[in-house]
């Protein structure tokens, strides 16, 4: 069965134009990438666009003498369906991009023989299903079906654009696995902004032979750029809380606001081992601009941003709807300007009671929002078990943020009801005051007394004892991990200034939850604290 290599190429990148021209070792990107695709002799085209803005493209790859095709900007499933006029349907076509160059010919043929042998109609490669970095990539399928999903009347313009979803949808997705056991699919070989393509140069700056040296030398490159983790650590259930980043915030900071440069790097050592979400809120000082500037380093799209409304504290209590719309509309805006967005990913109310104050404008607005794409999904923030009955009841909501941790003895009967929900539609739950501000790590007796604590002595000895019982590292791993544990749980948001605190709970997360009999122990034996204290609110100045 023959193949061949179509690789997408273009200059136009959003978050780092003209990346496919940036030199490694002195080969252009796109150049190494369709060379090393084609180091075992399989033919490679590569399929970039009519548009003027790919003429300097062009002519590279003239110099270079490269096989190309031009075609749509926008439409890449016509581009390479049409760079493949001459094949056959029974070709099998292996799908790279010109911003990955960690694929060789080696890898390409395995990936061939396996999609052939299995009879595959596709085979993809990439991430963590298939235990390779991401951009160690690939997709195969058939040319018939590239042409069946080019000709289909219901191929929509994200099909077109991303090429293979028409397939997936009616005939299935099958990762290659041959390498799961490597478990580095959350290592990261792409280039998508100015930092990935430093981490490249690291990668080939001792490299003797760009073209020829095999995928897997390269992966053990890996370990000594800036962004990959260390010791592979993975942390995917910790959502980065930024409140810290925007404000002095939690009763136990005392390193205080952190500069911008550390907000930034704080956020891309995050992002790289593993954090998939980003919360932050309009309420939380300069927090959203902090994200933006994060985001601004070409680094959007790497992770969910979760922000929440503000709290309209400023809107009159009688206010008519078309004010009410216009204060909404107003922290929407100032939302996506902080973070240098034109959409939000995930919005968040911050009080419950907006649901239903100002006769439902506030959550009518939203909607509406929501329909125009202005924001992406709907969630809310809660403080009670009864504000989450409430939430639980609208059914466009699909993310909650609660507070929760190892005292916390409220939430009992409420959460049926959450299991209840998520089983029967989309529902994320993030879960914040794991540490309770920081409260329950802390041996300072002023702390715990301000925060309402009258048997603090009995409480500290508590938490010292489940650390021992628990074979945890200390307060904070037993803290992180009882919360990590919860079946209902699908993230936990902490707050951190340093890099220090960022790497200890990265470490925390990457240890496994407590187990069900733990945990049933910690929550038989646990000592009372009262409601004043869960909820920080409370608390004295």
């Amino acid at each position: 069965m023959k193949s061949v290599v179509v690789m997408q190429a273009r200059t136009n990148s959003t978050r780092l134009p003209a990346k496919v021209l940036l030199p490694v070792k002195n080969i252009p990107l796109v150049v190494l990438a369709a060379k090393r695709a084609g180091n075992t002799g399989k033919n490679v085209i590569i399929a970039t666009s009519e548009e003027s803005s790919d003429d300097a493209l062009v002519s590279v790859l003239e110099h270079y003498e490269m096989q190309y095709y031009r075609g749509s900007l926008d439409n890449t499933l016509d581009r390479i369906v049409s760079a493949l006029s001459g094949y056959d349907d029974a070709t099998v076509v292996i799908r790279l991009t010109a911003d990955n160059v960690f694929p060789d010919g080696a890898l390409l043929d395995e990936l061939e023989n396996s999609f052939v042998e299995k009879e595959s109609e596709y085979l993809c490669c990439n991430g963590v299903p298939s235990g390779l970095p991401y951009g160690m990539s690939a997709e195969l399928t058939q040319l018939k079906y590239l042409r069946e999903a080019a000709g289909a009347a219901d191929t929509t313009a994200y099909d077109r654009e991303h090429v293979t979803p028409y397939i997936v949808r009616k005939y299935g997705a099958r990762f290659f696995e041959n390498y799961k056991y490597l478990d580095r699919g959350h290592w990261r070989c792409t280039v998508d902004s100015f930092d990935d393509y430093l981490a490249i140069q690291k990668v080939f700056e001792t490299v003797t032979d760009p073209v020829s040296i095999p995928s897997f030398d390269l992966i053990g490159n890996l370990k000594n750029t800036t962004y990959n983790p260390i010791n592979n650590e993975y942390a995917p259930k910790l959502v980065f809380g930024t409140a810290q980043l925007g404000m002095n915030y939690g009763i136990a900071n005392v390193a205080g606001q952190p500069d911008p440069n550390l907000c930034v790097e704080l956020l891309k050592t995050a992002v790289s081992y593993g954090v998939h979400c980003i919360d932050t809120a309009r309420a939380y000082g300069n927090s959203e601009e902090m994200v933006g500037r994060f985001l601004n380093n070409g680094w959007e799209g790497r992770a969910t941003i979760i922000t929440k409304l503000s709290p309209l504290a400023n809107c009159p209590v009688d206010a008519s709807a078309e004010t009410v719309r216009a204060f909404v509309d107003a922290s929407i805006y100032k939302s996506c300007m902080s973070l240098g967005t034109q959409y939000l990913d995930v919005l968040m109310l911050h009080r419950v009671s907006h649901f239903d104050e100002w006769q439902g404008a506030v959550w009518d607005r939203l909607l509406e929002l929501q329909v125009s794409s202005v924001v992406k999904e709907l969630g809310v923030s809660v403080q009670s078990p009864e504000e989450l009955e409430r939430a639980l009841a609208i059914p466009e909501i699909c993310y909650i943020q609660m507070p929760y941790n190892i005292l916390d003895w409220r939430w009992e009967n409420a959460l049926q009801l959450l299991r209840d929900a998520r089983s029967l539609r989309k529902i994320v739950v993030h879960v914040r005051s794991a540490l309770l501000q920081g409260l329950l790590p802390s041996q300072k007796d002023s702390y715990w007394d301000k925060a309402n604590v009258v048997n603090c002595e009995d409480v500290k000895k508590w938490l010292i004892d489940q650390v021992r019982q628990c074979n945890r590292k200390d307060i904070s791993d037993l803290c992180l991990n009882y919360v990590k544990g919860m079946d209902w749980v699908d993230g936990v948001a902490v707050g951190m200034e340093t890099k220090k605190q960022l790497l200890e709970n990265i470490g925390h997360f990457n240890r496994s939850g407590l187990s069900l009999s733990e945990i049933k122990e910690i929550d038989r034996t646990r000592p009372s604290v009262g409601e004043s204290t869960l909820n920080p609110a409370c608390w004295r100045e």
